[in-house]
Parts: structure tokens; sequence; C-alpha cells
């Protein structure tokens, strides 16, 4: 018996909806599309074909990009660092909302300039990714579909950084959705405060997204749709389906939940960066991570081995699970 058709008026009904969805089809903007098609589906099933590879940005995929663009404006980032968000951490600051706040104030005093969306969003076309990075997606989506055509791989982002420099990337494209801390913009165009923070548990969040298949555009005025009960077997992508990929303590959360839930869990640091090895080595010894590699991508580099190879294992075991499901 198929899951979802018991008893058997479900299945007309369904049936019905499934009828609905292809005429309304042609008519729809084809993310639109998608997502209708996946609401009157229902999350089983079909949604159960889908692998997600969920990574963070900084020194992940890409040097440090605030610093970056703090470098760029002319700052000098280790005294902004030491002077300007550390105190804020002293007095019980939140590590995020201390360094957005640190630039908010450092815009206004106007020394490097006014720190405005174009400007972020200018840094985040031109900034440096790690090697590898821009063609690591299509590689991946190649060996997944030469395995098993028939799942579907997708790339998603959550980032502590600021979204208007990550959104603007070379590689933004690639991801289903990004979610990332974001400024609002005062009347003179400038960053003026915080309008969301992505930071530790913040970013777990975000994983419940994915794993109940709320995203997209609708969604994004939706706060409190993530709190929405899912059946297991309705969930689009169960956390033994997803890859997270990560270098620091805002990921530890993430590491977590996706390992214990069954899925992988992989830990990087930037080669360029050494003092940052110890840091990531503490999250093998605390078990949080599967495994630990230099943030390199290029197809002989160790992490991408590893990506490949999780990405095609757990492919194989959708389509055995398919197997067995059919029956």
């Amino acid at each position: 018996m198929i899951r979802g058709c018991e008893p058997l008026h479900y299945c007309f009904g369904g049936l019905i909806a499934a009828v609905f969805v292809l005429l309304m089809a042609a008519f729809m903007d084809p993310c639109v599309r998608i997502l209708s098609a996946q609401a009157l589906f229902g999350q089983g099933g079909f949604m159960s074909d889908v692998i997600a590879l969920v990574f963070d940005f900084d020194d992940t995929l890409a040097p440090d990009s605030t610093s970056g663009f703090l470098e760029h404006i002319g700052v000098d980032t280790a005294h902004f660092w030491s002077e300007h968000v550390d105190p804020l951490l002293a007095t019980g600051w939140d590590p995020v909302p201390a360094y957005l706040h640190a630039m908010i104030e450092l815009s206004r005093t106007g020394q490097y300039g006014k720190i405005d969306q174009a400007l972020l969003s200018n840094w985040g076309r031109t900034l440096p990714l790690h090697s590898g990075v821009e063609t690591l997606f299509s590689r991946l989506r190649s060996e997944v579909r030469a395995v098993q055509p028939q799942v579907q791989l997708e790339f998603y982002l959550i980032s502590s950084g600021i979204g208007d420099v990550v959104r603007n990337t070379r590689i933004a494209d690639e991801f289903t959705q990004i979610w990332a801390s974001e400024f609002v913009y005062d009347e003179t165009g400038g960053i003026a405060f915080p309008k969301k923070i992505v930071s530790f548990t913040d970013k777990t969040r975000y994983l419940f997204h994915v794993q109940k298949g709320i995203i997209g555009p609708a969604f994004e005025s939706q706060p409190f749709e993530v709190n929405r009960k899912v059946s297991e077997d309705r969930l689009r992508v169960p956390f033994d389906q997803m890859v997270f990929v990560g270098d620091g303590y805002t990921d530890i959360p993430c590491f977590s939940l996706v390992r214990q839930a069954g899925g992988i869990a992989f830990g990087v640091w930037d080669p360029k960066h050494r003092d940052k090895r110890s840091r990531a080595w503490g999250f093998i010894e605390d078990g949080r991570v599967n495994n630990l590699n230099q943030a390199r991508y290029d197809e002989d580099a160790e992490l991408y081995q590893w990506l490949e190879e999780a990405a095609i294992s757990l492919a194989k075991r959708i389509a055995v699970k398919a197997r067995m499901y059919r029956g």
C-alpha cells in the first residue's frame, strides 16, 4: 500500500488535488509552482527524495567577509574587534549583535564614509572565495545525478554574516535559500539597526525551515510557520538527509542537531589562519563533527572528496528506502 493513500477515499482526494496542480501549473511562476505542488501533495514521498547540503559562509566558503569588508574600506580590523566589539562582549552582549552595533556606530562617525546597501552589495560581488568553491556545486550535482538521477541535491546557506554581502556573491544563485543577518537602512541610506540576527541556536531554526519545507519568498513574512508541527513521514528533508558544513562556535548547535539526528556534520578550518585550527580541533574532541578538513573544495581536496562521498551515500540510501517503500 502506498503511504498517504489509506484509506481509499484519500487516494481519490489526492488524485483530484494532483490534477488541480497540473492545471494550475501552466499559469504559475516556476517558484510558486514548486511550492504549490509541495503544499498540495504533502511532504512525504516526493519530498523525501531531497538531500540538503547546508553551509556556513565566513571562514567556511570564504575568508571572513565582515573583516574583509572593513579592511576594504580602510578600517584597522584588529582595532575594530578589540576596541569596539570586545568591550561589548565583556558587558554581556551576544557576539553577532555586538559586531552589527559596532558597524552601525562606525558608519555614523563618517570616518570611513557611510556604510550603505550599495557598498555592502559591491563588496559581496568582489570578495574572494576559498579554492574550488565556484565549481563545487555543479560538481556535486553532477555526481549525484550520475548515481541517482531521481534524487534532488539542494544547497542552503545559514550565515551570521551580512545578508546584503552574501546574497551578492558569485555563488549566491547556487542556494535554494540564504539566511543571514540583516540591517535596516535610515533615510540617508546608511545602516541604522539590525533587522535580523542569525547566531548560535538561531541557525538551528533555519535547519527546521529546510526540514519542514518552509522555504521560499512566501514564508519570509511568516516567521512563526517554523513552529508548525509536521509529522515525521511528511518532512521535506529529514535531518538524516542533511549535511552541515561550518567552522565556528556559532555552528556548534547545527553540528550537534544534525549529527544527533543521523545527518553528517563536517568541520572546516581556513588554512590561511592556522590559529583557528585548534578551535576546529575542539569540535572533533567534543564529538561535534564527523570529520575535520581544511576549507578547500578543489576536486582533489580531501574535504571535497568527503562531501562527494556523503552526497552519493545519501543518494543511494534514499534509493534503497524508495524501493523498500514501494515494496
